[in-house]
């Protein structure tokens, strides 16, 4: 005969089980909430379950998945930190028990409709911080366990799973909207020059903070820029659209590129505190023969020229963004009829246990003297691009032959 102690115990493990499934790390965000939801009503015999999740900026709980309250998620229904049931959870962090619930215990009016009679809810916690509050609810009086307790904080725990899941998703559809807005899909048509772009991420989330830009320029100089912004992810591409448009911004009032980078400088270093940032910015020519280029810890770019060895610009290479460095550099160099100028971000050139001078080598012998296109084409197929260490942009410019 078995004892009906274990019994009890056997059954509980089945329903810890249920809700560390390791198919429920295989769904996504929302699919996951979905499936526990159902999952903790079914094991807790409960009528109403439902997930509010922090925002922390208002210092407030919005609620985000239910079920049999799915009232409150059309709503957007949403209470302040210490305010009702589910504000006084996040405030004490504390799971919170009431046996009836009335007008003077809870503040959410579509508890109240719906006619839940008793609630226990439990605080999400996800490395120390609050995330939200879990709660289920009954259409008839019921007394909560300590079993009950101990079994819906096993699910708040996979809340947190999800709810992190879901905040990166976010994260990663936002970075890459911004990256795709600030990365050209097609460059100006400037007389005397023929250009072409490649950019490829080279990290898990898609996104980075390499950029290239070209732009005229009122006195008929045309901007080009190529950068670098340390990091992955949101914060490197929200740094890179402010670098991108202050450089934009300065260009505009400066006429020398190492101007440029200066006053860019004294902004990352005031504004961006922390971030380190390489760039070029180059200014060519109206007539297309001259180019003025100013580098802040960035790679030299390489220059094919047609009879000629193809060689790196011999521009002095200043430190980086965000050093306050005051005295940068401009470079004059010629742009011959027919050559191609190559800039990029250094994780075109770099590798693992390899010098930095043998990525460059095969760099320099991979440029064709051929139409932009194929010369990308060329160097991204040479140089190995299909799964980089880092992200990489690469720009391609050709003086034609008037």
């Amino acid at each position: 005969m078995v004892r009906a102690e274990s019994l009890g115990d056997e059954q509980r493990l089945r329903r810890i089980e249920a809700l560390t499934d390791s198919a429920l790390s295989r769904l996504d965000a929302a699919d996951l909430f979905d499936e526990l939801l159902d999952r903790v009503r079914d094991l807790m015999q409960v009528d109403t379950v439902a997930i509010l999740l922090l925002d922390v900026s208002a210092r407030q709980l919005v609620a985000t998945a239910a079920k049999g309250l799915e009232e409150e998620v059309r709503q957007g229904f949403r209470v302040s930190i210490g305010r009702g049931f589910a504000g006084r959870i996040a405030l004490t962090q504390q799971p919170v028990v009431i046996e009836q619930v009335t007008s003077d215990t809870v503040v959410n009016p579509v508890l109240l409709q719906t006619g839940v009679q008793s609630l226990l809810g439990v605080p999400v916690i996800a490395h120390g911080k609050l995330v939200g509050v879990l709660h289920v609810g009954t259409l008839t009086p019921r007394r909560f366990t300590p079993d009950d307790v101990r079994l819906l904080e096993l699910a708040a725990d996979r809340v947190s799973l999800a709810s992190r899941a879901r905040a990166n998703t976010l994260d990663q559809a936002t970075a890459l909207a911004l990256q795709r807005s600030l990365i050209p899909t097609q460059l100006p048509e400037v007389p005397g020059l023929e250009m072409a772009g490649r950019y490829v991420p080279g990290h898990a989330s898609g996104v980075g903070g390499d950029w290239y830009d070209v732009f005229t320029l009122p006195s008929g100089w045309l901007g080009v820029v190529m950068g670098d912004v340390s990091g992955h992810g949101l914060q490197s591409a929200v740094v890179m659209g402010r670098v991108r448009s202050a450089l934009r911004a300065y260009a505009l009032v400066c006429d020398d590129p190492a101007e440029t980078l200066t006053l860019l400088d004294r902004k990352v270093v005031h504004f961006e505190a922390g971030s380190l940032t390489t760039a070029l910015y180059m200014m060519i020519s109206p007539d297309a023969s001259t180019m003025h280029i100013s580098l802040a810890g960035h790679p030299q770019p390489v220059l094919a020229v047609p009879g000629g060895p193809t060689t790196m610009v011999p521009a002095y290479i200043d430190p980086p963004l965000g050093t306050g460095h005051r005295q940068r550099h401009t470079t004059t160099v010629d742009f011959p009829p027919d050559a191609i100028l190559v800039s990029y971000t250094d994780g075109l050139v770099e590798r693992r246990n390899e010098l930095l001078d043998a990525g460059i080598a095969r760099l320099m012998a991979s440029i064709p003297l051929a139409p932009v296109d194929a010369v990308c084409q060329t160097i991204m197929a040479t140089l190995d691009t299909e799964h980089p260490d880092d992200d990489i942009a690469l720009l391609a410019i050709r003086r034609l032959t008037t």
